[in-house]
This record gives C-alpha cells, sequence and structure tokens, in this order.
C-alpha cells in the first residue's frame, strides 16, 4: 500500500479518466480559464465564478478539470469583483497565474490578456475555457487536446450537439467537406443557421503563437462590439490552417451558469455523478434523489447512506456504517460500523454519540486532508 493512502477508503470521481497513453501525454502549455464577466443574471453580491455547487466554486471546479491536464502554465482572466475572486483562487489552488482584464470587451480581448500574463505568444498548444462550466470534466478536455495534437490542427473547438442551442454561437460547417468553416454567435446568426444545434462550447484548444497573431486581427464590427475568440477560426482558416473539431460526447458538459436555476440543475447533475461513482464503488445510496454530497467526501466499502442526508466538506463514512435518515454532517468522521441517524453534525465540534451495536464516533477532522 502506498504511503498516505487509507484502507477501506473510496474516493469518489465525478468523471471518467482518459484512456490511453495517447491521451494523458497531451500537455499544453498553458490553460487559459475565462472568468472576468460580471454574471449578473445571477443577481448576487457573490461574483458568478463563486457560486458553489457540491462544495466547491463553479471556478474550482473548472481548475480541478485543467488540473488533469497537467499544464505547464495555468492562468485565470478576473475582471468584476476580481478582489474577491483572485483571493478565492490564492485559498484553492495558490499556484494559479490571473490576469486582468479591465474592461470587459469580449473573449478575444479577455484571451489576449491571458496570453499578456505570459509575456505573449506561447510555443505549444494553449487551451481556453470557461469558468462557468462546472461540468466540464478533465477527460473531455484531455480529449479536446489529444484531437488537436493528432490532427495537427491550428485550432481545435469543442463541440456539442444540444437540444436547444437558443443563445449560443453556431458551427458553421463545409456543405460538401463537413470541415469546420467558423462559428457565428446567436445575435448575429441567420435564420438557417439559427436552426443549427451542434454549438460552440467556448472551449478550444490553439496552436499558442498562431493565436496571437490571429488575436492582432480580430475586429469589433459585430453586434455587440467586442472582440470575439470565435472570429479567430475564420482568421486562421483563412490563412490556409487547419480548423478542427472536438464533440463532447455529453452536452451537459458544456453549459455555462448563468443564473439560479442553471446552477440548481448543474447541481443535480453533479451530485448524481459522485452517487452514480461511489455506488459502482460498493456504496448503498438507498434514495439518490433526497441524497446530497461534496466532491471531497469518501466511503468506506459496505457504507450505506439511507434517505434525507446531506454529507458535506471532507466527511468520511467508514467502511460499513450507515448514515440516516435525516442526517446534515460536515467535515465529520463516521467510524467502521457507525449507525448515525437524524443527526446534524459540524467538524468543529463532538456530536452526540448513539449506540447501535458497533456504533462509533462523530468528530472533528484533525490533519486529515
Amino acid at each position: 500500500m502506498s504511503a498516505g493512502k487509507r484502507p477501506g477508503i473510496l474516493r469518489m470521481s465525478p468523471s471518467p479518466q482518459p484512456k490511453g497513453n495517447s491521451v494523458s501525454a497531451i500537455r499544453p502549455a498553458a490553460v487559459v480559464v475565462l472568468a472576468a464577466g460580471e454574471g449578473t443574471r445571477m443577481k448576487s453580491a457573490t461574483p458568478k465564478v463563486l457560486h458553489e455547487i457540491c462544495g466547491r466554486s463553479l471556478v474550482g471546479h473548472v481548475l480541478a478539470a485543467s488540473r488533469e491536464l497537467d499544464p505547464e502554465n495555468l492562468v485565470v482572466v478576473v475582471g468584476h469583483a476580481r478582489e474577491k475572486v483572485t483571493a478565492h483562487l490564492a485559498a484553492i489552488d495558490p499556484a494559479v497565474r490571473t490576469a486582468v482584464q479591465e474592461e470587459q470587451n469580449g473573449t478575444g480581448h479577455a484571451v489576449r490578456m491571458g496570453l499578456e500574463q505570459l509575456g505573449g505568444a506561447v510555443d505549444g498548444t494553449v487551451v481556453v475555457v470557461c469558468g462557468d462550466t462546472p461540468l466540464l470534466t478533465g477527460a473531455t478536455l484531455a480529449q479536446l487536446a489529444a484531437t488537436h495534437h493528432a490532427d495537427g490542427n491550428a485550432v481545435t473547438v469543442l463541440t456539442a450537439e444540444v437540444p436547444d442551442a437558443t443563445g449560443y454561437g453556431r458551427i458553421v460547417r463545409d456543405g460538401v467537406s463537413g470541415a469546420v468553416t467558423g462559428i457565428v454567435e446567436h445575435k448575429d446568426a441567420s435564420e438557417a443557421q439559427r436552426a443549427v444545434r451542434e454549438i460552440n462550447s467556448g472551449v478550444f484548444a490553439f496552436d499558442g503563437r498562431l493565436l496571437a497573431e490571429a488575436l492582432k486581427q480580430v475586429r469589433t464590427d459585430n453586434s455587440q462590439g467586442e472582440e470575439y475568440l470565435t472570429d479567430v477560426l475564420g482568421i486562421l482558416r483563412e490563412a490556409g490552417h487547419r480548423v478542427g473539431a472536438s464533440v463532447a460526447g455529453d452536452h451537459r458538459e458544456i453549459a455555462g451558469i448563468n443564473n439560479r436555476v442553471q446552477l440548481a440543475e448543474a447541481r443535480r447533475i453533479l451530485n448524481d455523478r459522485l452517487l452514480t461513482a461511489a455506488m459502482l464503488a460498493g456504496v448503498t445510496v438507498v434514495d439518490p434523489a433526497s441524497t446530497w454530497v461534496d466532491v471531497t467526501v469518501s466511503f468506506g466499502q459496505d457504507a450505506v447512506v439511507l434517505p434525507g442526508t446531506q454529507l458535506l466538506g471532507v466527511t468520511r463514512v467508514g467502511e460499513g456504517a450507515e448514515v440516516g435518515p435525516n442526517c446534515r454532517l460536515k467535515d465529520t468522521v463516521v467510524g467502521a460500523g457507525a449507525r448515525v441517524d437524524n443527526t446534524v453534525a459540524d467538524g468543529r465540534r463532538w456530536v452526540r454519540r448513539r449506540r447501535w451495536g458497533r456504533t462509533r464516533i462523530c468528530g472533528r477532522v484533525r490533519g486529515w486532508g
């Protein structure tokens, strides 16, 4: 057994891991996360990217997925409420670099600010992701990077087929070859283009040096008067460079969060992923619909979770333990074989003991990462 591992603890992985060396071997020179927007539709004093689902901020989920690529550099572009966002980033991932977009002049402008933090043009692959897409997985990003590398593209866009494409940029393909020829934003799209259901996710893999050169040519003669990153595709294609696409297997991964309804929908999807991973690893969840867990919760084999249970923070449920019904446990350890029901417990204090058979304690977590 390797050092640092505890026997009997199952860590939930909310996303499948990339298979094969061809995917895992692709290491980007940089990942740029766009997190400068205000997010007015959230109607909140909290910056949009700092809203949480399953125990982690929206941007925190994106950083976790991006870290799976093991990029040489990870840059987050901040703008609105940048002091709060920067402080949060320093707390959750101190190695992250930040770039400031003083005025929100579009996604192209934001990426330029990110590249300037890295000294301008970058040798190698630059992956661009949005900071409000918490369902995006490391596996999907790895597949994007692998496709980009294998096809020798100047730019590869992550796309998806969605039931309702309203509000999203549409993928424009050549009618004969099927090759990607560009992306048109919803507000600028014709009626025919709005009928297309393949959309731009806002996630790209670029050749770093070609990206820097193309950004200098992006114009603002569009309905928003902004620098669209999507215009880079047309610029590179017209220059004779190869433009490709990688299609996401699950369109829900690319969903951006713009309001509280979408936040709740994403929370349910991610929670279901976590519970599915736990059940496949040997945990019984009697009623997934009324069970909520954070990404940092772990279980021992044959643990049982009864209805109406919330497991938060770094809560650990030991082997053969039973939790619920009606429990809310945060940063709490439930020992092997313990039985805990109708309990509210916080890791900052001891919880009243209950004994059914081999009951153990629920107590403060100390020194368990």
